[in-house]
């Protein structure tokens, strides 16, 4: 089964765009959509993740709380108990936190440090590889 490296590593667009918990979610948002993101680590300057802000941490707590994006800081509506995964990490152990969990993206961390970042997107493309691979093997271990 694949891993989270391996993941990591076939994703075509590998960076991962961060931001400190003391900007504003004014400039977070609008990194997140000039970059056609929908969600973004948020790191203490020694690249710690501190959390990270979806576009559903903004509805929730901006706009439907009357909050101004401009003077808000993203320490103050980030998920800050941010659930991460390794790098040796199962895909298939991965898609059951993050549908438990409600989770749309995972921040791969190690030794503290942020890796990587993996989508439910990216999650199950792997599945679906790993199906098609299996299918395969079936059809040559089948027809000899």
């Amino acid at each position: 089964m694949t891993n989270v490296a391996q993941v990591l590593q076939e994703k075509a667009f590998q960076t991962v765009y961060t931001i400190h918990p003391d900007a504003t979610v004014l400039d977070a948002i609008s990194l997140m959509a000039e970059k056609g993101i929908g969600a973004i680590v948020v790191t203490e300057t020694n690249g710690q993740v501190a959390g990270i802000l979806s576009e559903r941490d903004y509805t929730r707590k901006i706009a439907l709380m009357h909050r101004k994006s401009f003077d808000t800081t993203v320490s103050e509506i980030m998920t800050a108990k941010v659930l991460t995964v390794t790098r040796n990490a199962t895909v298939k152990d991965c898609l059951e936190l993050m549908t438990d969990k409600h989770l749309r993206h995972l921040p791969v961390v190690e030794n503290d440090q942020l890796l990587g970042l993996i989508s439910i997107g990216d999650l199950v493309k792997a599945a679906m590889d790993d199906q098609h691979k299996l299918i395969e093997q079936l059809q040559k271990y089948i027809s000899g």
